[in-house]
């Protein structure tokens, strides 16, 4: 019976691994990454852990597809377009899809292990929320630690917009999980918090470590070495990593604080 189940359980992931290729929201990697990530998560947390990781899914896939004729602009400075790749999918994925292995080889009654899963998830979705919103703010958003103002889209850049709903993000997370696992008020709020302090992470590491470069032709700020088929000017020199590695850190770096603290 656990067999089938199993069985089961893999053919639905790839379906809608499948689907989300089919709708441009995954490349052809992104949607085998969805499918590894998807089963060790569901080895771990069951549907109910699936259900949460596909709201995040689900909810990043609208927000990166609502208004995309104004965020036209922003694919000129971004490494990557709004398909996810196997790289992103697991710079997203890959705490939560651990936690779900660990969850499965030593399965433990500790809700902590349950609670570190939900914080890696709201951590992703608030950035994801916070990311495609906020480049639709009308003022120009302002860098976290010096406050100058910058272009729509620059890494390490925040606006009211954005920070709002990095909140709902988080929070709409915990809102899916507290209905779906049963958990403690005091758990939800925990996944609002660390999920939200994964985003500001995010901001923070995005502003300083992330690799920037200046194209010497049009002097456009993007994450992109080559612009104008000219190889740009990296911005700082102690920079060395890109979007998908700080997200990674930046998710990994909440939940280990949310397990330290809560």
């Amino acid at each position: 019976m656990l067999e089938l189940e199993l069985v089961w359980a893999f053919l639905f992931i790839c379906l809608i691994s499948y689907a989300g290729w089919k709708v441009n929201s995954l490349t052809v990697s992104g949607a085998i990454g969805a499918v590894c990530v998807g089963f060790l998560i569901y080895l771990g947390f069951s549907w109910q852990g699936l259900f949460v990781l596909g709201c995040f899914f689900s909810s990043s896939s609208f927000l990166s597809k609502y208004q995309s004729s104004k965020k036209s602009n922003l694919q000129d400075m971004l490494e990557k377009g709004d398909r996810r790749d196997i790289v992103q999918v697991m710079a997203n994925g890959s705490v939560p899809a651990i936690l779900g292995l660990f969850q499965f080889i030593e399965p433990s009654v500790d809700p902590t292990v349950l609670l570190c899963f939900c914080i890696s998830i709201a951590a992703a979705n608030a950035d994801t929320w916070a990311s495609e919103v906020g480049t639709l703010s009308k003022r120009k958003p302002r860098l976290l630690l010096t406050l100058k103002k910058v272009e729509r889209g620059t890494s390490g850049a925040v606006s009211i917009l954005g920070t709002s709903a990095a909140l709902a993000g988080a929070t709409f997370i915990s809102i899916i999980a507290g209905i779906l696992f049963s958990i403690s008020f005091y758990f939800m709020l925990c996944i609002v918090i660390f999920g939200f302090i994964g985003n500001i992470l995010d901001t923070l590491l995005g502003q300083t470590i992330q690799v920037k470069y200046k194209c010497n032709v049009c002097e456009k700020i993007t994450e992109k070495q080559i612009h104008c088929s000219n190889s740009g000017t990296k911005l700082t020199k102690y920079s060395f990593l890109n979007n998908d590695a700080v997200n990674l850190l930046s998710i990994a770096s909440a939940t280990i604080l949310g397990f330290i603290l809560s």
